[in-house]
């Protein structure tokens, strides 16, 4: 009976013996520590998930000491023979490290047969964490799941912008990493809290965006007759004149004077496309082209206005750098005046015709506040309705439905109902239950010609209430 204990005492310690060999064996390095215990085994260091955490001492900083944040980590590594190596990266590309400035193959230094392709901890931890059809090509390749150490160095240059600025600003506060590109410049947004730590913000968005050589401030506030934003310059060269390129069309222009927003080349492009060569296009606030320019490369003549008069001579400039100076009458007016002068001279003409006239209104705060503008604005009403202009106005709003407030609004100013008359298009989100619209409609002719209406409204834009800044354009 003791004999027989002691076979089966004997058996169980066999079988632990063999499962910790495995065990030993799956952990086993090519490098064995002194005094490990199993030839070849290496002790891992446990690998975070999170590849980089920042030193604590970076909390707070305000001027940017970027050698602070170099650290040295370990990530896991396979071993693969340098004839199959361009197909194993292929075949790992979603589990390969990705990292700004860093390799994902570096040399074997025991075999210079093979090389070491990097892995990202946060998804590969072991074997079994290749995909399925990873695995099966490291099979098919002859390579090893075996999963080797890497010691590598990082640095703030191999460190993403946003992992400084989390690492740098307050606990538990927002960290803004994203900016509006315009040419060379970055233009953010920031936040009261982030303002301690604006010039080092700036430096980290130009280190980290090649490229970008001045980054700038939008502040809360606007207060200029032409409605361009107050911005301060947070870190590189205080150069604001940028060239842009949009839908294959070239900008330049004073950033720090006139308006621009790169967020709306889509809406440019959707409206411009609506116009077809000989229609004609009455832009009442052209800024400086996005709408006139592209709608005249595409053939149709451009009666463009803008109040701002760094606006108009970019405008100018701007159809003479796209060549289509010819094809742009240039005006710097203000929006009523605009309606009420040159557009109520060249319409009974443009009535007459067969092509398309289109009157674009792009000033969200105020446009649809402009409608008015068109009240009577004609004294005799032509033979045939077909051939009525079709109005573009934008407008932002709060309202629980825009779409219908926006339509409520364009009609009182009419003095007509656009209800089932017209058609209102999403722009964009512009804040947290603000949006901006477009609504279009055909001008009624009993707008345009009715002798009822009287232009009462005043002839100028008014005078700009402190206000915030996304509610103007």
């Amino acid at each position: 009976m003791l004999r027989l204990l002691s076979r089966v005492i004997a058996s169980i310690q066999t079988d632990r013996n063999l499962k910790a060999s495995a065990v030993c064996r799956s952990l086993c390095s090519t490098a064995p520590l002194p005094g490990s215990a199993c030839p070849g085994f290496t002790v891992r260091p446990r690998m975070e998930p999170k590849l980089y955490r920042c030193p604590p001492e970076v909390r707070g900083m305000t001027s940017l000491d970027k050698e602070v944040f170099t650290q040295t980590v370990t990530v896991p590594a396979l071993r693969v023979p340098t004839g199959v190596l361009n197909k194993v990266v292929k075949s790992l590309k979603k589990s390969t490290i990705q990292r700004p400035g860093l390799p994902r193959v570096v040399p074997d230094k025991e075999n210079s047969d093979f090389r070491l392709v990097l892995l990202d901890p946060r998804r590969v931890s072991s074997p079994s964490s290749f995909s399925e059809a990873e695995a099966e090509a490291l099979r098919s390749f002859s390579v090893a799941e075996e999963l080797h150490e890497y010691k590598m160095q990082l640095t703030y240059d191999n460190l993403k912008s946003e992992e400084v600025l989390e690492a740098v600003l307050p606990q538990g506060q927002d960290v803004t990493s994203g900016f509006s590109r315009v040419g060379h410049i970055a233009h953010m947004n920031l936040r009261d809290h982030q303002l301690p730590f604006k010039k080092l913000i700036g430096q980290v968005i130009m280190d980290k965006n090649p490229g970008v050589t001045c980054v700038v401030n939008k502040t809360n506030m606007i207060d200029s007759t032409y409605r361009n934003f107050k911005m301060e310059v947070m870190a590189g060269e205080e150069d604001m004149v940028a060239k842009v390129k949009e839908n294959g069309v070239t900008y330049e222009f004073d950033f720090s004077r006139v308006y621009w927003n790169p967020r709306l080349s889509t809406e440019h492009q959707r409206v411009v496309q609506l116009a077809k060569r000989g229609d004609t296009v009455f832009d009442v606030f052209a800024g400086v082209g996005p709408f006139a320019v592209p709608a005249a490369r595409s053939g149709a003549n451009v009666w463009a206005n803008d109040l701002n008069p760094e606006s108009h001579r970019w405008l100018q400039h701007n159809c003479k750098l796209n060549k289509v100076e010819r094809k742009v009458k240039t005006f710097n007016m203000d929006g009523r005046a605009f309606i009420q002068g040159p557009v109520k001279q060249e319409l009974p003409a443009l009535l007459k015709g067969t092509a398309s006239v289109h009157v674009v209104m792009n000033l969200p705060a105020l446009a649809l506040d402009f409608l008015d503008a068109f009240r009577g604005l004609l004294p005799q009403e032509p033979p045939s309705d077909e051939n009525l202009p079709t109005v573009h106005c934008y407008g932002f709003s709060k309202d629980d439905n825009p779409e219908t407030d926006v339509v409520n609004r364009a009609s009182h100013s009419l003095g007509f109902p656009l209800e089932n008359r017209c058609s209102v298009h999403f722009v964009r989100n512009v804040a947290p239950n603000k949006d901006m619209m477009c609504v279009s409609f055909t001008l009624p002719k009993e707008v345009l010609f009715s002798s009822d209406h009287e232009q009462t409204v005043p002839s100028t834009e008014p005078a700009p209430k402190r206000q915030k800044c996304e509610d103007s354009t």
